[in-house]
């Protein structure tokens, strides 16, 4: 149980961003205000490879359903045969996670809610951004792009965003092609445009853990 609570936990951490680039956002009307708010629904598939208590090497993974309306995210978490295995809520104020079998855990927002999940925060707010394949604004980031612009690498809050592929282009973004590149390495504390293509395949590292410990996600995005 505690295997399939940490895979959980680490798949809902990582997606819980919201992967804000595969379609284009509906607007809808408010019945309370009267004002636009975004609404976003995406589908993908999620790989996890990390260690676990006992410092073994385990890897998971399976499908999500990810829906945003204004600040609000409900993720829900799939086997790859359909079963449900987590449904994970965040609001401005509370964060839910769901488990079959198990009673509702509830926190302040994401990162506390996984902090007592895994014992260590996990970087939701970056993901917002880094799904976008442009860096968070709040923090210091080092960026690489490709002979098109578009951002092909962010390191940023410990982590190492590696965007492999792009909806409109079926190349990989090679290593050969990060190293023609380096030359366009930059770093940032601000915003930065975002590429222009679509992201299709991105992977994730925990560059901060230890070498017996690794961190890594790999995410593949519905067009």
């Amino acid at each position: 149980m505690a295997f399939h609570c940490t895979v959980t936990c680490l798949a809902a951490v990582t997606l819980l961003g919201g992967c804000a680039t595969q379609q284009t956002p509906q607007r809808e009307k408010t019945s309370e205000t009267g004002q636009a708010t975004m609404r976003d629904a995406y589908q993908g598939r999620f790989s996890v490879r990390y260690a676990d208590q006992n410092q073994h090497i385990q890897s998971a993974y399976g499908n999500f359903d990810w829906l945003e309306q204004g600040d609000e995210v409900t993720l829900s978490l799939r086997s790859p045969l359909g079963s449900t295995l987590a449904i994970v809520g965040s609001t401005p104020t509370q964060a839910t996670l769901e488990l079959p079998n198990q009673a509702p855990r509830t926190a302040n927002n994401v990162e506390d809610l996984m902090r007592g999940a895994l014992g260590f925060p996990l970087p939701v707010s970056g993901m917002r951004y880094w799904l976008k394949n442009t860096p968070a604004p709040e923090t210091h980031a080092t960026l690489t792009r490709d002979a098109q612009g578009r951002i092909t690498r962010i390191v940023q809050d410990g982590w190492r965003i590696d965007y492999l592929a792009f909806a409109d282009r079926s190349a990989d973004a090679s290593a050969s092609t990060r190293a023609a590149s380096a030359s366009n390495d930059v770093s940032t504390s601000g915003p930065a445009t975002a590429s222009a293509g679509r992201v299709r395949l991105m992977n994730l590292t925990r560059i901060d853990a230890p070498k017996d410990a690794p961190l890594d996600v790999r995410l593949v995005l519905n067009p």
